[in-house]
């Protein structure tokens, strides 16, 4: 019997906000700062802050717009982060919240019920807590029995979660896992900064596997996790920074852009190259790679690598546009909104990629 994918599911929360607004609250900000510190800046005691556009934005990215959780906040150039209420202990926490809103439209496309699920598996970047794990949290909502854990393989989360969720469906009696990507990465980010102010975006999105020979959907025919340490993408923010003070620019995400792109792009298509050798299939039967949605470039790059010049595009679908960066869940959203485009007996690919660093590929064949 066979583990398959058999739905995904996004939600985004209602509040957007185009580059335009993020270039004109910032560059605001910059001006005043940059005014207020001309005595430092000359002397040499400080940097100049440097103002954004719209085309450098677009052109270092393809991002247009972003969803986020909450907007007034990050617009502010006397605040520069978004108003996120603490909520109390007996209330549904965020995180919880916007997962349970995408497990019910994955639940709901594959024709499920809390109690035709086994095991929650909540992976993402973001962990709104250290314990208790929010997945239990979100599997209580739910009203699902069975067991239920978070984990963080930071872009990757999605990939690593669908190996794990894949071996427990496998090995035991266990019939369907959830997963869900939920990433509020407007909590991390620094709006001030031209160089991550516009990166990434709030989202949730959930994915239903299935022991089933029966149902359609993508049957999972080989995965490859791979890691190797860097310190190219960082965030030095956790529980140990209470004994000192806990706001520090090394605390929030920060990263080598240039290092990330010339490091990350060769080893993520030879990851997928190897895989598909593995299992003698030629590359132009994939019909989709879902790849980490974290940069147009990069990923218009790794598709070079793989296909070779002038790739058509279309093989590696984009929602950068729309959605930002997303961290875990880009790839799950680019095959959510192409579910459909790839045909029975067709092959695919979900490629993730992030800080560690971290490559996840999981080989789909459509059935």
């Amino acid at each position: 019997m066979s583990v398959r994918i058999t739905a995904t599911g996004v939600y985004a929360p209602p509040n957007k906000i185009t580059n335009d607004e993020l270039v004109q609250s910032l560059n605001a900000y910059v001006a005043r700062y940059n005014e207020q510190h001309k005595e430092q800046i000359l002397a040499g005691e400080c940097e100049e802050l440097r103002s954004s556009s719209v085309e450098f934005i677009e052109k270092a990215s393809g991002i247009q717009s972003r969803y986020v959780v909450e907007k007034i906040g990050i617009l502010d150039i006397d605040r520069m982060r978004p108003h996120l209420r603490e909520r109390d202990n007996d209330e549904l926490s965020l995180q919880a919240e916007m997962g349970v809103a995408a497990a019910q439209i994955a639940m709901q496309k594959a024709n499920l019920k809390a109690e035709d699920i086994d095991i929650v598996i909540l992976s993402s970047l973001c962990i709104q807590r250290a314990y208790p794990a929010v997945a239990i949290e979100i599997q209580q909502a739910l009203g699902i029995k069975g067991y239920a854990f978070d984990m963080n393989v930071a872009c990757s989360a999605a990939t690593f979660a669908i190996k794990q969720a894949f071996d427990s469906l496998n090995n035991s009696t266990a019939r369907r896992a959830l997963l869900v990507n939920v990433e509020i990465m407007s909590g991390q980010i620094d709006y001030t900064s031209r160089d991550t102010h516009f990166i990434f975006g709030d989202v949730a999105t959930a994915t239903i596997l299935e022991k089933n020979d029966e149902k359609s959907g993508y049957e999972i025919i080989d995965s490859h996790l791979e890691t190797q340490f860097s310190n190219n993408i960082r965030n030095n923010f956790g529980f140990l920074n209470a004994s000192e003070d806990a706001v520090r620019d090394d605390r929030i995400f920060r990263q080598d852009g240039r290092k990330v792109f010339k490091e990350v792009c060769p080893m993520v298509a030879q990851t997928v190259k190897n895989q598909l050798d593995k299992n003698q299939i030629n590359i132009s039967q994939v019909k989709r790679f879902w790849l980490h949605q974290a940069n147009i470039n990069m990923n218009e790059l790794i598709l070079k690598y793989l296909i070779g010049k002038n790739p058509d595009m279309r093989l590696a679908p984009t929602v950068l546009h729309e959605y930002a960066n997303t961290s875990s869940a880009g790839a799950i959203i680019a095959m959510d909104k192409t579910f459909d485009e790839v045909q029975d007996d067709e092959y695919a690919v979900i490629c993730t990629f992030g800080a560690g660093y971290s490559v996840g590929s999981i080989l789909l064949k459509k059935v």
